[in-house]
């Protein structure tokens, strides 16, 4: 989320989250893991999951630009040894697109997240979640530790911690005025193509291939443009105290080529945080699971099999 530029293991992740769109991917895989999505009826509104495997729960938490295919790797590795559980978050695809009233508030999102895991009696949870998805973890466990039993995190854009330092604030403020504003501004002036270019970064939308674009415009941009203007979501309450306060075993995640801003993050929480571990993913930027899976699937199952 939020990149300035749009590194390699970017465009692999927004790719392999498209390609698991296509039907073709679910016809081979027959009944693999993943191949039954299911609706649930959480807050008014219908959301899209899927679930296998048996044992603890695992609940998948996608990010910006993303659904419930984005963890697929990590689900199919997983579920040898837990419950796996991932879905669509509000608003993004194959879930309704939001309508011109809707607001995408880090609040909502936590609360269908708790409805669902209590819905699906998956409570607690361990939840493994990506970029704006790791902030949506987080505002549940702060709001309802009882639902979780422990935190994954990789590289939740928490822009707020960044104004604890004078680095952070200038980076903060680097990405308001490069990234978000210029790309909220053609979203909502109805351009979702330079909206999405905006955001990918210089070169990067345009060096995707066709098909890829099209899904990126009719399945993503209304979600993005959302997003991009609900500033709960973009610039989260959380405090530091409130953070201290958490006694969930919490693992933060980063890759070792992801951009400084995700970085200085991390490092902001894992002052905050206590009882965290914090793992570096070689090889690998903000869409670690992604780029290098076999060592963040060894290194995130580790962790589990330790709560």
């Amino acid at each position: 989320m939020f990149p300035t530029t749009l590194a390699p293991s970017r465009l692999t992740l927004i790719l392999t989250t498209l390609v698991a769109l296509g039907p073709s991917l679910t016809a081979a895989r027959g009944q693999a893991c993943g191949s039954d999505i299911r609706p649930i009826e959480v807050n008014q509104t219908t959301l899209h999951y899927f679930e296998c495997g048996e044992g603890e729960p695992i609940v998948f938490v996608h990010g910006t630009l993303g659904d419930l295919n984005v963890f697929r790797t990590q689900a199919q590795t997983f579920a040898t040894r837990f419950r796996v559980i991932s879905y669509s978050r509000r608003y993004h695809p194959p879930n309704a697109p939001p309508q011109a009233h809707d607001v995408d508030a880090l609040s909502a999102q936590a609360a269908d997240l708790g409805a669902l895991v209590k819905e699906l009696k998956a409570t607690p949870a361990h939840l493994v979640a990506h970029s704006h998805g790791a902030s949506v973890a987080l505002a549940l466990a702060v709001e309802h530790p009882e639902l979780v039993r422990s935190l994954v995190l990789g590289e939740p854009p928490v822009l707020s911690l960044l104004s604890r330092t004078a680095v952070g604030e200038a980076t903060r403020q680097s990405a308001l005025r490069q990234v978000i504003e210029p790309a909220r501004k053609a979203l909502e002036s109805g351009n979702r193509e330079e909206g999405l270019r905006l955001f990918a970064g210089p070169g990067s939308f345009d060096n995707f291939p066709p098909s890829v674009r099209k899904e990126l415009v009719e399945k993503q941009a209304p979600a993005l443009r959302l997003h991009l203007t609900e500033m709960s979501a973009l610039m989260p309450p959380f405090d530091c105290g409130d953070l201290g306060k958490l006694k969930l075993p919490t693992l933060l995640v980063t890759g070792e080529r992801s951009p400084a801003m995700f970085l200085l993050i991390t490092a902001e929480l894992e002052g905050c945080l206590e009882g965290e571990s914090h793992v570096m993913v070689p090889e690998a930027g903000h869409g670690m699971h992604s780029d290098n899976p076999t060592f963040y699937n060894q290194t995130v199952l580790a962790f589990l099999q330790r709560r």
